[in-house]
């Protein structure tokens, strides 16, 4: 990844608290807005099927395995194609972008065309047994 896209801004695990808590995170410490679209978002069926059971936000679990990375947006194809090139990189896919405005925010494109923020989560969602 690194020889592809020597200028990644920033790559993290999403294992604590899911890609909400991470991007949420991301936005504090750059002060710009992480904006993702939830039609992209690589949720399997089985996975969203169970949040909707237990009412959990799947944005929130823990996502074992799973990395996000802020690069370029020129970059964005090229690194991909590196990232699905690789067995554990298979489903690698762009969520979205970062904004300058609203600053510190995560913003969710929704699948029906509204937006909604994500916060961060105040608790943990589930217990942590690692």
């Amino acid at each position: 990844m690194l020889r592809q896209c020597p200028e990644i801004h920033c790559l993290r695990d999403a294992t604590r608290g899911g890609i909400a808590s991470l991007l949420n995170e991301f936005a504090q410490a750059s002060a710009r807005a992480m904006r993702i679209e939830e039609t992209a978002l690589p949720v399997r069926e089985a996975v969203r099927g169970l949040c909707e059971i237990l009412g959990f936000d799947p944005l929130y679990l823990a996502n074992e395995g799973r990395l996000v990375a802020i690069v370029p947006a020129s970059q964005t194809d090229s690194l991909l194609a590196v990232m699905r090139a690789h067995p554990a990189g298979r489903q690698a896919t762009c969520i979205g972008e970062v904004r300058d405005q609203p600053v510190a925010s995560v913003i969710l494109g929704t699948a029906f065309g509204g937006e909604r923020v994500i916060d961060p989560l105040p608790g943990e969602q589930l217990p942590r047994i690692c």
